[in-house]
């Protein structure tokens, strides 16, 4: 049964720690019977929605693991935090922001209702896929081998060796197109993107089938959670600006049309894919309190019963349950 509130006084050591969270992640898997996996790409109905899996990532080497964690999954929406992080790099965050705004939309991730009602002169934030087709858009290359380069580049410093793209992800996806395709006709008729609409969308499917792991959410969580910054050798991997606006948006924007009950409720920066991931940063807290990962931490979690709006649902109640016991807020 999961643990009610905790004196962490006692409670720091790692193998204390290790037991709670395996207490936590076997009670929140009941919660996987809740939600469904997502159907409308067929390969990610395969998944099986009974798992549920996190790795928790502070500095100094503290590491903790539970669940489904050796489970490969594709990244999905997690990708948009990615590509928007080099499309900053490569071009410079002004120019990228007078691109894509930094709005919430109250709107589904792949709705276009929203520029037509609204007559937007760009995208809502890079997080939907109409800002995210946008953001892809800026990448530079001919071609989507080009166009991904620089977010293999990117993920390979920070997780530590260069993933793959899952072809066959890739493949259903792609013949499965059809919402993406009509927003991406949108976007090239009302002058939004910057590259040819087939790369567009070949690179887009591309980098959300990039696969990866929980404990791989988890590095980048770190290195966000640490301004960008890798806390093992202080190297900068990401501009401290750039990561800390990718963290405001991931708060505001990053679990679709949930964001605003998640940032109230659980209070850390997030995004979320419909594969079932969740990546979440947890700064640092001034508060001089007896808490785990006080430093800060990444939190990489996978689950694919999703709730009706996309994101992992026993993910979800897991991170809030965490968030609550650990005092990771950042209000």
């Amino acid at each position: 049964m999961v643990q009610g509130t905790v004196n962490w006084n006692i409670k720091l050591d790692k193998e204390w720690l290790q037991e709670y969270v395996d207490d936590w992640v076997a009670f929140y898997r009941k919660a996987t019977k809740e939600g469904n996996v997502a159907s409308y790409i067929p390969i990610l109905a395969k998944a099986n929605p009974n798992h549920l899996g996190i790795a928790i990532h502070g500095k100094n080497g503290l590491k903790i693991c539970s669940g489904d964690i050796d489970i490969p999954f594709t990244i999905q929406s997690i990708s948009k935090v990615i590509s928007f992080m080099v499309a900053c790099m490569k071009n410079g965050v002004s120019y990228v922001l007078d691109r894509v705004d930094v709005e919430p939309t109250g709107e589904a991730f792949n709705s276009i209702m929203h520029l037509e009602m609204k007559s937007l002169n760009k995208p809502f934030n890079p997080f939907v896929n109409a800002g995210a087709l946008t953001v892809t858009s800026m990448l530079n290359g001919a071609t989507s081998s080009d166009k991904l380069a620089p977010l293999f580049n990117l993920l390979e410093r920070m997780i530590g060796y260069r993933p793959s793209v899952n072809q066959e992800v890739f493949k259903s996806e792609d013949e499965t197109s059809a919402r993406n395709r009509a927003i991406g006709y949108y976007l090239l008729e009302t002058g939004f993107l910057e590259s040819d609409l087939e790369v567009t969308l070949e690179t887009y499917f591309k980098q959300c089938s990039i696969e990866i792991t929980v404990d791989d959410l988890a590095r980048i969580g770190l290195i966000l959670a640490n301004d960008g910054q890798d806390p093992n050798n202080e190297e900068e991997i990401i501009p401290r600006q750039i990561a800390r606006i990718t963290k405001a948006l991931m708060l505001t924007c990053g679990m679709y049309d949930a964001s605003g009950k998640f940032a109230t409720y659980v209070g850390i920066p997030a995004k979320s894919g419909v594969s079932g991931g969740i990546v979440a940063v947890a700064p640092p807290r001034v508060r001089n309190a007896p808490f785990p990962f006080i430093e800060g931490c990444g939190i990489g979690v996978y689950g694919p019963a999703l709730e009706d709006r996309g994101n992992s649902i026993a993910g979800m109640k897991l991170l809030k349950h965490i968030a609550s016991q650990w005092d990771l807020s950042i209000f």
